[in-house]
């Protein structure tokens, strides 16, 4: 941490700060701190998910040790609604930070069910539940919740009023007359906060450069019900477990078709379990179980999955893998996939599809027809919430980089005075007056290793990466008192070559680093850190030559 960030440690009384831990510069992983007064208030607490490049990595949160740090100045977590990218990481990062949390009743049973499936004592959790629109305060700052459309219920902007100013933080929003589920967007208290003034609005970047408007949930389900029908064997629907919109316009559709409707993973259970309980899914009561969509016919089943990203343990996966307890499909069954790919996730939903065309599936994805609407405001939206809000600064955060600098473009082109783009790590003062990143604190990534959270720049993660992209090589050689290798080293390749070639490249391996040893000065041998390193070194020279891998290597040394 540097000079000035050791000086940000209290949010002064004068200003008004903005500080991302997680989703600036990216689409996940959402973590926001807002500072005034001496106090700091999050918004969201969301997770993102591991990839290739985390082997062993299936979740990643935010590096929060900087409000870990200054926990005493922390007054709590609001949270905008129920997506994993903004609620995913409260179970995992709520026990180090042990503040009080506010949602609106949906979001609530989402964040308690998901604290009580990780085994936490939900007891200390005070989690207190606002009324979609509620105003209410936390410590110095006057919050006031916006009900928007999205594809959850129940989902928020938050207008955070402090002395010195107001803040619009949208969370995720379109503009959809028909959202199936919830009310439409607050559009009357938008304009009316507009014309209170905005000093700042913090803003979804998902789909700054989409074009036109996000169009509505009602156009989702209608191309269901038309296309259902045309389908004769089994249907099965992959989305995002949180998108009840999508779950009750399929069901809706699946219905309208003579057709029953069962879910498929622990998340979709869950979330249609809330969503019941809120009153938003009585469709739910309905649903069958997955042994009794197996025992049905084909043509009378909708099944909807998770899975929609190619996710390597989610149940669609494990299906086109036959490797689901209770689902198997048929050949003539069809897939269809109602999301959008997330950038990054490419490659592993090509995967899974081409999987399940092996298994002669048939596949309808967005590009065929109009099976998924997002849940973002576009270009159209965006610009009219501007018009209304006029803004004196906005900060584009929730997407990468092009996202971030298409947006701020857009609010030029609508007139928004300033834009700033953020950072995960700097700390922004919105104002009033003057804004401008005035320190910058560490900002990284912990991933949950088995039960565990720990740095994705630790030396284990690291490590770990390394083995996964250039095998492992360990050697044992075994050394008398005058420093000679009196027996054939033990030599373990993995991940390098077939067995057919491991005993040609072992023995070269061997001869290297016999080779190497007996250059080395009688002295050195003596040395256990100096053998270990030559060793290694011509471990790693030779398998470079012969395969071009540079492993990792790990040499034992044994005296007798």
């Amino acid at each position: 941490m540097n000079r000035r960030s050791k000086q940000a440690r209290r949010p002064p009384d004068d200003a008004l700060w903005f500080l991302p831990l997680g989703g600036s510069g990216e689409i996940g992983m959402n973590f926001n701190l807002y500072g005034t007064a001496g106090q700091w208030l999050i918004v969201d607490c969301g997770v993102t998910f591991g990839d290739e490049t985390t082997p062993g990595i299936d979740l990643i949160t935010p590096d929060i040790s900087f409000i870990i740090e200054h926990r005493e100045f922390l007054a709590g977590l609001v949270v905008t609604h129920g997506h994993e990218d903004h609620i995913g990481a409260i179970s995992y990062l709520w026990p180090q930070l042990k503040c009080p949390i506010y949602a609106t009743p949906f979001t609530a049973t989402l964040i308690r069910n998901k604290l009580a499936y990780q085994n936490l004592d939900t007891a200390p959790v005070c989690l207190y539940e606002k009324a979609p629109g509620d105003r209410f305060s936390i410590g110095a700052f006057d919050i006031e919740f916006i009900p928007v459309t999205h594809s959850v219920p129940e989902s928020q902007m938050l207008v955070l009023r402090t002395a010195c100013g107001t803040v619009l933080h949208t969370g995720d929003w379109k503009f959809d007359p028909d959202p199936i589920i919830g009310n439409t967007t607050a559009v009357q208290k938008i304009k009316a906060l507009g014309a209170e003034g905005v000093m700042a609005v913090v803003a979804d970047s998902t789909n700054a450069q989409v074009e036109g408007h996000s169009g509505s949930e009602r156009e989702a389900q209608d191309e269901f019900r038309n296309l259902f029908p045309t389908i004769k064997q089994r249907i099965v629907v992959t989305c995002f477990a949180s998108n009840v919109a999508r779950i009750k316009s399929i069901a809706l559709a699946a219905k309208a078709a003579g057709r029953y409707v069962t879910l498929v993973g622990r998340s979709l259970w869950r979330n249609a379990e809330a969503a019941h309980a809120c009153g938003y899914l009585p469709e739910f009561d309905e649903f069958l179980s997955e042994n009794e969509a197996m025992l049905s016919p084909r043509d009378k089943i909708v099944m909807i999955t998770t899975g929609c990203q190619g996710e390597a343990r989610a149940a669609l996966a494990r299906i086109a893998n036959d490797d689901h307890p209770e689902i198997e499909l048929d050949a003539g069954d069809t897939v269809i996939f109602s999301s959008r790919n997330i950038p990054g996730n490419e490659r592993a939903i090509a995967r899974l599809q081409n999987n399940l065309i092996a298994l002669g599936l048939s596949i309808i994805t967005p590009d065929d027809a109009p099976v998924h609407v997002s849940g973002h405001a576009a270009k159209d939206e965006m610009t009219q919430l501007y018009t209304w809000t006029k803004p004196a600064l906005l900060l584009p955060v929730h997407g990468e980089a092009r996202h971030q600098s298409e947006h701020a473009a857009l609010a030029k082109r609508a007139a928004v005075k300033d834009v700033m783009i953020p950072q995960n790590g700097q700390i922004i003062r919105l104002g009033p007056g003057i804004h401008e990143v005035v320190a910058e604190v560490p900002a990284g990534r912990w991933g949950l290793d088995g039960t565990v959270l720990r740095s994705l720049d630790a030396d284990v993660a690291k490590n770990r990466k390394k083995l996964s992209l250039n095998g492992l090589a360990a050697v044992t050689i075994v050394m008398n008192a005058k420093g000679q290798a009196v027996r054939d080293p033990q030599i373990s390749l993995m991940g390098l070559v077939d067995e057919s070639a491991l005993n040609a490249l072992q023995d070269k391996v061997s001869d290297a680093l016999l080779d190497a040893i007996e250059a080395m000065p009688k002295s050195a041998r003596s040395d256990d850190a100096a053998l270990r390193h030559a060793v290694a070194m011509a471990v790693r020279r030779t398998i470079k030559e012969q395969i071009g891998k540079k492993p990792v290597t790990d040499v034992h040394v044994v005296r007798i």
